[in-house]
């Protein structure tokens, strides 16, 4: 079986980070004669094209966006490996990469990778957001070392992951210190038809509160909705309404965005939890990350 050649995906790779041939030659220190017939060679053996053109350019096609992303984890990793050798940090893991659930609050992802930062040798920390079943897709192809969710993983997802119970934490009610200290009685009837900030529909606390509000017979007036927690916190600093956001982060909110908190509801809980694709933890640092979070940040 013949091999990739990966001088033709360098050349490749390099005409695409540098957005001609021709700039590619010069980075390269070749002719652009020399990269086009070695493109050709790489689509030969990959048997598909690679490129369209758009006007006088050559974007790459669906076929080589996929080579690309590839191609860009190989040199990514190439370049890992040559600082790592020349570190001399041959026995720690370098990179923790973290999936963030769309929905997750954006401070308690904070307070939960915070230890990392502090390992020793350095790890560096690359976090992506986006919906649960796109993270397990790439932690199931070993994109990801671990997911923070919101929620473990559903039952009916075939995919071979584990979740980590983290913790639980109450949620809060916050607002600018003058309507806070009014809100503050006879909490939470208080936020009968005042203005209020909410996740959006489709996000699962959400849905939890406006359970809670039925059962305890409250209806706020819903002013804004928000799909990102650390933008519906940036509009309550403004003072256009009250905002939820979890118990255990309450300091960190009151510090960041100015407000106060006015409210618990104790009986309005939400968990936290680690994902990863073993059952027994083998990244230090995801390992870190889950035993300070039980130890600290929801005891």
């Amino acid at each position: 079986m013949r091999h990739l050649n990966y001088n033709h995906l360098l050349y490749f790779w390099t005409v695409i980070q540098e957005g001609s041939i021709a700039k590619a030659a010069e980075q390269l220190n070749l002719t652009p004669q020399t990269i086009s017939g070695q493109l050709k060679v790489l689509e030969q053996y990959l048997g598909e094209p690679l490129f369209k053109r758009v006007g006088r350019r050559l974007v790459p096609n669906s076929t080589g966006e996929v080579v690309h992303q590839y191609a860009d984890e190989i040199f990514t990793l190439g370049g890992e490996l040559t600082q790592r050798v020349r570190s001399g940090q041959l026995g720690a893991s370098l990179e923790l990469n973290v999936g963030l659930v769309s929905s997750i609050a954006k401070l308690v992802a904070v307070r939960v990778l915070e230890p990392v930062f502090a390992m020793q040798p350095a790890i560096k920390v690359v976090c992506v957001e986006a919906p649960l079943e796109s993270l397990l897709a790439d932690l199931a192809v070993h994109r990801l070392d671990l997911i923070l969710s919101d929620k473990p993983v559903p039952k009916d997802m075939r995919v071979k992951a584990f979740t980590h119970d983290l913790g639980e934490s109450a949620v809060a009610f916050f607002a600018q210190p003058k309507m806070a200290k009014r809100l503050e009685a006879n909490f939470p009837f208080s936020l009968n038809d005042e203005p209020v900030l909410m996740p959006v529909p489709a996000n699962r606390t959400r849905r939890l509160l406006d359970d809670w509000f039925e059962r305890n017979g409250v209806m706020p007036r819903v002013v804004a909705e928000f799909n990102d927690s650390a933008l519906l916190k940036a509009f309550g600093e403004t003072g256009v309404g009250a905002f939820p956001a979890p118990s255990a982060i309450a300091g960190r909110v009151t510090k960041m965005y100015g407000v106060k908190p006015f409210g618990v509801a104790e009986d309005l809980v939400e968990g936290y939890f680690a994902i990863s694709p073993e059952r027994k933890l083998k990244h230090p640092a995801a390992l870190q990350v889950i035993e300070t979070a039980r130890a600290t940040l929801f005891d």
